[in-house]
């Protein structure tokens, strides 16, 4: 009698569990995994928005977000109507631009010409030296580009003398610092930005290139028509999130190279907040400014993820 009225219970209780508890008690081992990413983006990116509120007030430490003016869209007002900010503006879209033109294509390139290596030590010696930049840190890039391009003694500058050219003054030099830029993004990045598109690669149906090739398809046929359509989608995806990032530059790595005379090229958002918020003080300003690169972001994330779709991908949503 008494088994009995336990499994009626227990029974009952089955019947009264919602679904949702029931898949998280299935799936609990999944969901304990992923509970500390949660908890990162719970942490640091979501409960940070409370401080957005700074962005229409006159923020004064040591009042506090209830204690400090509210101004409203001052602060926007002072943004839209500022030159300098249209610059620097300009200037981080231009990086951006070279990010997406220039860089965005190379490790495609390099993770199609990796998987034409048939050598497997051979293939795996090259991916080990193109993937070590990334693991150095911007300070030793940008040291190391120093020492190669600075006037007096570097390398590439005695190589021009050698060969009776005039020196470049590379690193000062306003002409040469968004070529400078995107070398070392491409030297330090593309290694690294060749896994995901080699994993894609790795997902091929082999038979696909087979019967290719009974066709006569050479090399560069399979690349175009099975290669390049297979890794569309993750190509697609990764473009997206990237636009994300339209105003959301490496500000080390530009802060490194930045300096009184390439200033009006290279001062983007991420350096301009760091000067007029952290070193001037005008935490409410640079606020607002951050607000603006966020919303910038999220819109043409949306418009991109909603052409992507149009065009038949399927998207990041």
């Amino acid at each position: 009698m008494r088994d009995a009225a336990v499994q009626q219970q227990s029974a009952t209780i089955g019947k009264t569990e919602s679904p949702l508890l029931k898949r998280l008690i299935r799936n609990r081992y999944m969901y304990i995994m992923i509970l500390p990413g949660l908890l990162y983006f719970l942490i640091f990116k979501y409960i940070p928005m409370f401080g957005l509120i700074i962005a229409f007030q006159e923020y004064v430490p040591y009042q506090g977000f209830f204690g400090s003016e509210w101004v409203g869209f001052q602060h926007f007002e002072r943004l839209f109507t500022d030159p300098d900010f249209w610059n620097i503006f300009k200037n981080t879209i231009v990086l951006f631009v070279l990010n997406i033109v220039i860089f965005f294509p190379v490790p495609v390139i390099l993770a199609i010409m990796l998987n034409e290596v048939a050598g497997a030590f051979f293939k795996r010696i090259v991916q080990t030296v193109i993937y070590i930049p990334h693991f150095l840190s911007w300070v030793i890039i940008v040291s190391i580009s120093f020492v190669m391009l600075t006037k007096d003694g570097g390398i590439v500058n005695e190589m021009l003398a050698a060969l009776g050219f005039e020196k470049i003054n590379f690193l000062m030099s306003p002409e040469w610092f968004h070529p400078m830029y995107i070398i070392q993004v491409i030297w330090r990045e593309a290694g690294w930005g060749t896994i995901v598109y080699l994993a894609a690669i790795a997902s091929i149906d082999p038979g696909l290139y087979e019967a290719a090739r009974m066709d006569g398809a050479g090399r560069f046929r399979q690349i175009w028509h099975i290669t390049l359509p297979a890794i569309r989608s993750v190509v697609i995806v990764l473009l997206i999130l990237r636009v994300g990032h339209v105003l959301d530059l490496s500000f080390e790595h530009v802060y490194l190279l930045l300096n009184s005379i390439n200033r009006p090229v290279a001062e983007i958002l991420d350096t301009y907040v760091y000067t007029a918020g952290l070193q001037q003080g005008q935490f409410s300003y640079t606020a607002a400014v951050g607000f603006f690169k966020s919303f910038i972001s999220l819109f043409l994330v949306l418009i991109a993820n909603k052409l992507a779709k149009k065009f038949g991908e399927e998207g990041v949503y």
